[in-house]
């Protein structure tokens, strides 16, 4: 991961909590922990948080916000994009012509609507950039729910969106998330996103959740759903193995890439 964009990943975790460790934020970007101390040290100097030892502070007097809100969703997408790549294709397998799908907003589901092009099946979405991906494509039987454009996520929210997904009934859903706590809750940052994704788990038949493998344990306030909500994970290898443990024990079929 390029620097600045491991600065940026630093500071939206940062923000989303308050305050991080080294430990932490070392076994989520996938770098060592040196790496990370370095970065603290920069961002210390520049102003931007407050280097503390083994991890960081949010600065005096600044809120903890929704992180995500002005971040470009071009920078998000670059962000663990082999991790997210591999869980696209891995759940792209679960898909099966004929299948009514209903793809959540986010970078990870936007691969998997690459992995659905040239496929029969019907794709369900609030997502534009999903709109986007399969658009021109011939095959694929595209609904786009309808809402107020929320531009940073490249999504439609509100109750619009809810009213039309109470007339949707899907095989599966693919459902991203901020991140899975320990005790296998699955949580977000958004509070526009949540009832949609609560209104997408009640549509469909299957609930495919899709996180990469630094979503183990994730950050996020907002409470979407515990883990016996899930029928399958799609992670990777390396993911939080007590996590996983916990998903498994609550019925959660794990598929690691």
């Amino acid at each position: 991961m390029l620097q600045r964009l491991r600065h940026a990943e630093i500071m939206r975790r940062v923000r989303l909590s308050g305050a991080t460790s080294v430990s932490d934020l070392a076994s989520q970007l996938g770098v060592s922990p040196s790496t990370i101390r370095r970065d603290l040290e920069v961002l210390d100097r520049d102003g931007t948080l407050r280097r503390v030892r083994g991890g960081a502070l949010l600065l005096d007097g600044e809120v903890t916000v929704d992180a995500d809100a002005d971040r470009p969703f071009a920078e998000v997408a670059e962000v663990d994009e082999q991790d997210k790549e591999a869980v696209a294709v891995r759940a792209a397998e679960l898909v099966q012509d004929g299948d009514v799908v209903l793809l959540d907003i986010g970078t990870t589901t936007m691969r998997l609507a690459r992995r659905l092009r040239g496929r029969r099946v019907t794709v369900v979405t609030s997502s534009l950039a999903v709109l986007d991906v399969l658009r021109s494509d011939p095959e694929v039987e595209l609904l786009l729910l309808g809402g107020a454009l929320r531009r940073p996520y490249h999504s439609l929210v509100g109750v619009l969106t809810e009213a039309a997904l109470s007339q949707v009934v899907a095989d599966r859903v693919f459902l991203g998330a901020s991140g899975v706590r320990p005790d296998g809750q699955l949580v977000d940052t958004t509070l526009a996103e949540v009832p949609l994704k609560r209104a997408m788990i009640a549509a469909a038949g299957q609930v495919v959740l899709l996180v990469d493998r630094h979503k183990f344990p994730g950050t996020g306030a907002l409470r979407v759903c515990g883990p016996d909500d899930v029928d399958v994970i799609v992670t990777n290898e390396g993911a939080d193995e007590a996590t996983l443990r916990n998903c498994a024990a609550a019925g959660a079929e794990i598929l690691l890439t």
